[in-house]
């Protein structure tokens, strides 16, 4: 009796969160961000060794790719300086790891949605190439 009480409760509370997800291939909701079409050079880092440990380079690339793979995040740190956090509009989210996992450690040319937030440089990924 409780296990049913318990199961109708979830399946009321988890209903309408399923509900406010968009289909599969669905354009995200709420207001997009406003952004310039933007590319952008530099070096793909794994943030945490990068910022934590001062971890980088050639003999760090596997370590960095051993992270993405478990979370940790990736970023760009351009050529100016700054440092490019990737996003992505999807819901839900899953990150843009696997877009710049092939590139860790190495100098990057990145096409995409360029803007601010939160004091950041955030960037919505389209295309990614390594350069020389």
């Amino acid at each position: 009796m409780v296990r049913a009480l318990v199961v109708t409760a979830l399946i009321g509370v988890c209903t309408p969160l399923a509900a406010q997800q968009p289909a599969q291939g669905a354009k995200p909701m709420g207001n997009m961000p406003v952004g310039k079409e933007t590319t952008i050079t530099g070096t793909v880092i794994d943030v945490s060794c990068k910022f934590g440990n001062g971890l980088s380079g050639a003999e760090h690339r596997m370590c960095s790719q051993v992270c993405a793979d478990n979370g940790l995040p990736l970023a760009i740190l351009g050529s100016d300086g700054k440092l490019y956090v990737p996003v992505t509009p999807e819901m839900p989210g899953k990150g843009q790891n696997f877009r710049l996992k092939e590139f860790a450690e190495q100098k990057v040319s990145v096409h995409g949605k360029v803007f601010a937030a939160a004091g950041a440089q955030v960037i919505q990924i389209q295309t990614v190439s390594a350069t020389k």
